[in-house]
């Protein structure tokens, strides 16, 4: 084969690698975080409180009345992510004898995506480390440190800018949570909302 040859062969394999790999950027790219059905450019706090959340294990389920939490989004290659700043946990109880002593969300940031799993929308928290301190004369965990920790996936609602974790969602993503060897299960219904530059802009995911 002449240079000239080469030279056109070179170039042509040149731009089907250049070709190819835009494409596979555009496959690979995620779903992204909205305002009003605008791509956000830049980052944004959202924040809200669980209208139902509880952590399943041991025979019983732990509640919190106020399950609040902060995180900061943005959008990188075209997906979205985002960090679990703050998760402030009050009031809390279980439906046992067991009472809860004390309880504390630690290690932040917690480093959050989006994902698709068949058609759907999920944001991926990965890294949760909580501490659960029970108590209760006639708890059988009485004075016992659960250290929640692990990865959990809540199936994203536009409709209702939200996010739903059970354990469909996550079984969709792969996700699990453990604390004292056993398999930890969170049901909780998370209602989202800007609090900085896009407060009343609708949010959503796609």
């Amino acid at each position: 084969m002449n240079r000239k040859r080469i030279r056109v062969f070179l170039g042509g394999a040149l731009a089907a690698l250049m070709l190819s790999a835009a494409f596979a950027g555009s496959a690979m790219a995620g779903p992204a975080w909205k305002f009003n059905g605008e791509e956000l450019k830049s980052t944004e706090t959202i924040l809200g409180g669980a209208e139902k959340s509880g952590l399943s294990a041991w025979g019983m389920t732990t509640t919190c009345d106020n399950f609040l939490y902060e995180i900061e989004i943005w959008n990188e290659g075209g997906t979205g992510k985002g960090n679990v700043t703050e998760l402030p946990l009050f009031n809390c109880y279980t439906d046992s004898t067991c009472t809860v002593a004390a309880i504390e969300a630690e290690s932040f940031p917690w480093p959050a995506n989006l994902t698709t799993v068949s058609s759907s929308n999920y944001l991926v928290v990965k890294g949760v480390n909580v501490w659960i301190l029970y108590g209760g004369w006639f708890c059988p965990l009485w004075g016992v440190w659960a250290h929640v920790t692990g990865s959990a996936g809540g199936l994203i609602s536009n409709a209702t800018e939200s996010a739903t974790f059970s354990p469909s969602s996550f079984k969709a993503t792969g996700t699990e949570l453990k604390a004292l060897g056993a398999s930890v299960e969170w049901n909780g219904f998370f209602p989202a909302e800007a609090f900085e530059w896009r407060r009343e802009q609708s949010l959503s995911v796609s």
